[in-house]
């Protein structure tokens, strides 16, 4: 397990975006895993909530990298649907991801995103993807499982 979590370490540290943001990795397992990113200023839009792009981006992130257990490393995202739930304005958010189902091909793998502070967790906003194997000429792959 300590070579599988050091991978997505690795992979989540070879995104600059990623990083500009501050996601961390907080835990993986053998078909699921958790990325957290501290709410700060220059995540929100006007009116002072995160900006939902933010959202979606930890819980696309957190998407792939759950089908990226079960496809293996060289996957993207080929589709996601997401529903916002209620605003979050400070605290930590944490995207918990998994698969729920995979073929050869493609991941099906459903997310939710918390919001932590004060001890308390709400849930945020909730997607499901599918997520497909790159080809060998760095396009997805045939997207049949």
């Amino acid at each position: 397990m300590t070579d599988l979590v050091d991978r997505a370490r690795g992979a989540l540290h070879a995104q600059p975006f990623s990083m500009l943001l501050g996601t961390e990795l907080m835990s993986v397992g053998a078909n699921e895993l958790t990325l957290r990113l501290p709410v700060r200023d220059e995540l929100k839009q006007q009116h002072g909530f995160v900006h939902g792009g933010v959202i979606s981006y930890l819980a696309d992130n957190a998407l792939t990298f759950a089908g990226a257990l079960a496809l293996g490393p060289r996957v993207v995202t080929s589709e996601y649907k997401i529903n916002y739930l209620r605003p979050a304005m400070s605290g930590t958010l944490v995207a918990r991801a998994r698969v729920v189902h995979a073929g050869r091909q493609q991941a099906t793998c459903q997310c939710s995103v918390f919001v932590m502070e004060n001890g308390d967790e709400r849930l945020v906003a909730l997607a499901q993807g599918t997520v497909s194997r790159m080809g060998e000429n760095g396009g997805t792959a045939d997207a049949h499982a």
